[in-house]
């Protein structure tokens, strides 16, 4: 089994069901992906920490578990190098920022005028604290001086719902879940928040370019084991993992969802985790997000 910590319909749960498809058709065994949603992805993490160290129960992790979580807790029932083995680095996307068609704007700088104007009146969902909606919105919050107001759901795949049905008017949405909704007019995508723009959304201006410069946020998303598998079942795992996402039609199919293909040894996996919880810490400090 593979667990998700976070709802089903999501992106981890979508890259999950991908993978697992693909794990499964080779090695002609069924891997279940197991969705344990709830606490920003601390409850299902938690439960694949507790799983036998056999190899035959996997975590489907992103930034926010193992990256985020820390700088905003101060005690974890988890700690990332500790309890899992990493091995591998699958994925990665900026975020898309989107906004309800109602609300009256169609550029960054427009949104930053409009919440200046009306402070504490646009809302801005997320996932719940420690998602990257979250820290998204607050670093947009820190580095713009606008007051928008934090509304937390049980998963961003709910904030997105709100969103379209005019609940909230802002999201810094996983790129996979939001994207199709852009594309049919349900959402107007206003920026990607990556250091550069992306291919996979061709023409689309970066939230730094549009008025926010040094704005950047990048989701990651790899997959670990609990801590202590036996190096040889770690090894076919990640050896099957780096294969996979190799493939040109994984790699069509992470794009069309707005997200790229890749993968590492588990040693550069576990360096990249730690240079990544060592950034949001910093980052973290200076927005001051902090729990609700």
């Amino acid at each position: 089994r593979m667990v998700v910590p976070f709802s089903p319909g999501g992106t981890s749960d979508t890259l999950a069901r991908i993978l697992g498809q693909k794990i499964t058709e080779a090695w002609g065994q069924q891997m279940v992906v197991d969705s344990r949603p709830g606490a920003s992805g601390i409850i299902g993490t938690e439960i694949a920490m507790r799983a036998p160290a056999d190899g035959y129960t996997l975590m489907h992790g992103n930034m926010s578990q193992f990256a985020i979580n820390p700088g905003l807790y101060s005690k974890l029932p988890y700690e990332t190098l500790r309890d899992f083995a990493p091995l591998s680095l699958i994925a990665t996307a900026p975020q898309l920022l989107v906004v309800n068609p109602s609300v009256p704007v169609k550029s960054v700088k427009e949104l930053i005028e409009l919440a200046r104007t009306k402070p504490g009146t646009l809302n801005f969902g997320s996932g719940g604290v420690g998602t990257l909606a979250y820290v998204g919105g607050e670093m947009f919050k820190s580095a713009t001086g606008v007051n928008m107001v934090h509304i937390s759901y049980k998963g961003t795949i709910l904030a997105l719902n709100d969103l379209i049905g005019g609940q909230v008017q802002v999201l810094f949405s996983d790129m996979p879940i939001a994207l199709p909704h852009a594309k049919t007019g349900k959402l107007r995508a206003l920026a990607v928040t990556g250091a550069q723009r992306t291919p996979l959304v061709a023409g689309m201006p970066t939230v730094a370019e549009s008025g926010v410069p040094g704005y950047a946020l990048v989701n990651w998303w790899g997959i670990f084991a609990p801590r202590g598998v036996p190096q040889p079942i770690a090894a076919k795992l990640n050896a099957e993992i780096v294969r996979v996402h190799a493939l040109p039609d994984l790699k069509e199919r992470y794009a069309n969802l707005g997200v790229e293909a890749t993968s590492s040894t588990p040693e550069q996996f576990a360096v990249y985790i730690k240079a990544e919880v060592a950034r949001f810490a910093k980052v973290l400090k200076e927005t001051g997000a902090k729990l609700d």
